[in-house]
């Protein structure tokens, strides 16, 4: 019997509705094996904001610090979209999160799972047998570097800044990773432009010296961007920066179908957080639409990677896969042969995902 201790943070929007059934599985899960898990919850982005007054208050940030992993919902809110002078935002609650519990690898699994092949707008035969996985750098680049304004407010700037440091670490990672699977890895740049992406393109070639047995391609993030989508088969590992990592495994989420089925880990130095990909969609908050698949996969792999929970790990990830066999769909992931009365919301389909565990 493991015992853990579990911080739920379901932020804004369908955040707090999608990590509701991840929690969920994660008690059967616990129940399943015998394992001892204890939850405590706190606040992060705009629920935050309006409570304290900051998007990341000092007792989340301290409960975080003293979890052994953290599930995670969204952060966002359209007040804060439509108002660019708003000087407090949701998102810097989760770019200081990030920073604070050095989580500087961002893992995205692009993993299709065969049922959903006629989902996704690309076409089955180019999809079929995709598996990539992502690793995004998370506390450098565009997002972090200094910004601001000059010239009466009418010129802004953002610096995007990278040290070797952080890049040795963050390739380390991926380089580990390829040995476990197919050892091959991309490494994804700019260095035709700029200098950052030099030094990056620099360290990798480095790097890549003490991993022999893997295969290094190195490709601008313009040419990825279209080989994602014209034969994403070629892929296996990836890493890249901060802002192209952003950009680039949310374009991937059309091989999987929807971004609703797509998780993330970010690790680093301490506790490590596990989220979905998707936003906070307060166009369909409240209305039991969500897609909570991708925090039921978020919760396989805080499993996983945080617990060494491989074989509980693998029985979620089972029990999504036979709930899209046996024909259930949410909305995004429904197609024009769906039988409507297997097209679900959210709490219905984590029930049969539930059954399932």
């Amino acid at each position: 019997m493991a015992k853990k201790h579990i911080l739920i943070v379901p932020g804004d929007g369908i955040g707090q509705e999608v990590t509701e059934v991840g929690k969920k599985v994660l008690e059967k899960i616990a129940a399943k094996f015998g394992h001892d898990f204890t939850y405590d919850e706190a606040l992060i982005g705009h629920v935050a904001i309006e409570a304290t007054g900051d998007p990341l208050p000092a007792e989340t940030l301290e409960k975080m610090k003293a979890s052994d992993a953290v599930l995670f919902g969204a952060v966002g809110h359209p007040k804060y979209d439509n108002d660019p002078s708003a000087k407090v935002r949701p998102e810097q609650g989760l770019l200081k999160m990030r920073k604070e519990l050095g989580l500087y690898a961002n893992l995205r699994p692009i993993k299709l799972f065969d049922e959903l092949l006629s989902a996704s707008s690309i076409k089955p035969e180019i999809l079929k047998g995709a598996d990539i996985l992502f690793f995004r750098e998370l506390t450098g680049d565009i997002y972090f570097g200094e910004k601001g304004r000059k010239n009466n407010g009418d010129t802004a700037y953002d610096v995007a800044e990278y040290s070797r440091y952080e890049v040795e670490r963050i390739g380390r990672k991926a380089f580990e990773a390829a040995r476990t699977r197919k050892k091959h890895l991309v490494s994804v740049d700019k260095a035709n432009v700029l200098e950052s992406s030099r030094l990056w393109r620099e360290v990798i070639q480095k790097l890549a010296l003490e991993y022999p047995d893997v295969t290094v391609e190195y490709q601008f993030v313009d040419a990825t961007a279209m080989l994602l989508i014209k034969d994403p088969k070629r892929f296996d590992v990836v890493v890249t920066a901060n802002l192209f990592g952003d950009i680039l495994t949310d374009e991937a989420s059309q091989i999987a179908g929807s971004m609703g089925m797509l998780a993330s880990a970010s690790i680093g130095d301490g506790t490590g957080v596990y989220e979905p990909i998707h936003g906070s969609a307060h166009d369909i908050t409240g209305k039991g639409l969500a897609n909570p698949m991708a925090s039921v996969l978020s919760a396989a792999l805080l499993l996983d990677i945080s617990f060494g929970m491989k074989a509980e790990s693998e029985v979620v990830i089972n029990a999504v896969d036979q709930v899209l066999k046996k024909g259930f769909r949410t909305g995004d992931i429904a197609d024009a042969t769906t039988d409507k009365s297997l097209i679900l919301g959210t709490d219905a389909i984590g029930e049969e995902i539930l059954k399932l565990i």
